[in-house]
């Protein structure tokens, strides 16, 4: 199973990962986790060009193919490896990230992107994607420490990054659920929980009947 956390900085990714994280283990599953981009001596690497704002001007369509080559080397890396032994992988950001950071807040095409995705992840996509949503000013104002490149960005980009999570989570809402990230911290937890039980559910299901398969 492979789950992901996506949402602006400040939403409390790094937390609610962390509680759902110790949940899924609760529940008896090897659990991965991983951050796009990064994870990888390669992907770390271009996380550092990516999101220092010392670093190197770095035009939207550079920008968008440096994330996609750091979430190759991921996939191949680490999520596909993990998924094949039966792992649950857990991961802060991923695809759906590109669609909205620059599709919707740079104004790239978005089926250009859906479609170097499909090549840059060989085709592996999440089981659920979980959005913490919250305003880009309470966002921002979460931020107590000095700001990356991204997060230095304006408050109409930010706020164009929110509707692109939300409307994208509207076309899909069986692949991505939109989750308030402005209530206490053990009430978004019981929301992502419940959010993904159905797909826990669905894998105990197919296991069971994979199982009933091989009974002679």
């Amino acid at each position: 199973m492979f789950f992901v956390f996506e949402g602006p900085d400040g939403s409390g990714k790094s937390t609610q990962m962390a509680l759902f994280a110790e949940w899924l283990r609760g529940r008896g599953l090897d659990v991965v986790l991983c951050r796009d981009p990064g994870s990888t001596a390669l992907g770390e690497a271009i996380r550092q060009l990516l999101l220092n704002p010392a670093g190197a001007p770095i035009g939207r369509r550079s920008e968008m193919l440096l994330y996609m080559a750091a979430r190759a080397q991921m996939v191949d890396e680490v999520i596909a490896p993990a998924l094949a032994a039966g792992k649950a992988v857990v991961s802060d950001r991923y695809l759906l990230a590109n669609l909205v950071y620059q599709g919707y807040g740079r104004g790239l095409d978005l089926e250009t992107i859906r479609s170097i995705g499909v090549v840059a992840t060989a085709g592996c996509l999440p089981d659920l994607s979980l959005v913490l949503d919250l305003p880009a000013a309470a966002a921002a104002a979460r931020l107590q420490r000095p700001l990356d490149r991204m997060e230095r960005e304006s408050e109409q980009f930010r706020e164009a990054v929110r509707a692109g999570y939300l409307e994208l989570a509207r076309q899909n809402p069986e692949g991505i659920r939109v989750i308030d990230a402005g209530r206490p911290v053990e009430v978004v937890h019981q929301d992502v929980r419940q959010a993904a039980l159905a797909v826990l559910e669905r894998a105990d299901n197919s296991r069971a009947s994979a199982d009933r398969k091989r009974r002679p």
